[in-house]
């Protein structure tokens, strides 16, 4: 008889199975074509901040930026002017944010090249590699992004610029899911992470925290929380950390999928009929204890 499969045992299987180049459509394959490590960081950030909404949705804005940016993303944003009219770039809209906002991120982008050389220098500005995860560096991030200027992208800066979604912060409670996703992009090396970044450790990752990760979190009992936000992305992380120290993060894509092909029934009829990590799985949710 087979000894029963422990949840690192299921979640190391999942990930063998579901870390394939072709095995979903995902943003990060819009940027592993780009061969030079410079284009892939920038055209990298890009895509993880546009990755919010319908995966079709995303998909195309991700494609239509990357068609005005050329083969070379990276030397795009090093000549990119910001009082050029720009007729497509400014033309595109995602969901809330306009080509103005999309304008304003690479002129961003054109100043944290000018200022550190690359987007990793320019991250790990705000970097104590003894800090235990990289929530303050994250923190300094979008603080210093903020600081940059904007004045020039936009001419008469919006009252609730549009630019700002894309630099949340630890502090402020959000879960910073495209920064995130953006990291582990960056710093992790398999055949979806595309490593580019050497100076980062992946232990300290923390999870980009979407709809599935939520639901599958709850699901496997990685977080005692209920509410999404950076609480319970640093919750997540710290199961998943008690699996692999070293690399907590590489369960994500697969834990995503899981809810991305529908097959997590946590608080659904289907329970987990469906689900690969069945037995290992607590699908019903508890109810509250009444008051009194």
């Amino acid at each position: 008889m087979s000894p029963e499969p422990t949840l690192a045992s299921a979640l190391d299987r999942l990930y063998r199975d579901y870390t394939r180049e072709e095995s979903a459509s995902d943003p990060v394959h819009r940027v592993r074509p780009f061969a030079d490590p410079r284009d892939r960081e920038v055209a990298g950030f890009c895509a993880a901040a546009l990755a919010f909404g319908r995966v079709a949705s995303v998909l195309n804005t991700i494609d239509s930026l990357f068609r005005i940016m050329g083969p070379r993303p990276s030397e795009y944003v090093r000549q990119f002017d910001p009082g050029g009219k720009h007729p497509e770039l400014r033309g595109m809209v995602h969901r809330w944010i306009r080509g103005e906002d999309i304008a304003a991120l690479v002129w961003m982008l054109r100043q944290m090249l000018e200022r550190s050389g690359s987007m990793e220098a320019f991250f790990l500005d705000g970097d104590s590699p003894a800090a235990p995860d990289v929530s303050a560096a994250l923190d300094s991030f979008s603080t210093r992004a903020l600081a940059l200027d904007i004045r020039r992208a936009y001419g008469r800066v919006p009252k609730r610029p549009g630019v700002c979604y894309f630099f949340p912060r630890p502090s402020a409670g959000s879960a910073c899911k495209r920064l995130n996703l953006f990291l582990r992009w960056m710093v992790r090396h398999d055949e979806v992470d595309l490593g580019v970044w050497s100076r980062l450790s992946p232990a300290r990752l923390i999870v980009p925290l979407d709809t599935h990760v939520i639901r599958l979190g709850r699901c496997l009992r990685l977080t005692r929380y209920v509410s999404p936000g950076w609480k319970m992305a640093a919750d997540v992380t710290a199961s998943l950390r008690n699996l692999d120290a070293a690399d907590p993060v590489r369960f994500d894509f697969s834990i995503c999928h899981v809810g991305m092909m529908n097959a997590c029934g946590f608080g659904r009829k289907q329970g987990d009929s469906q689900c690969p990590l069945k037995g290992l799985c607590h699908p019903r949710l508890r109810r509250a204890r009444p008051a009194g």
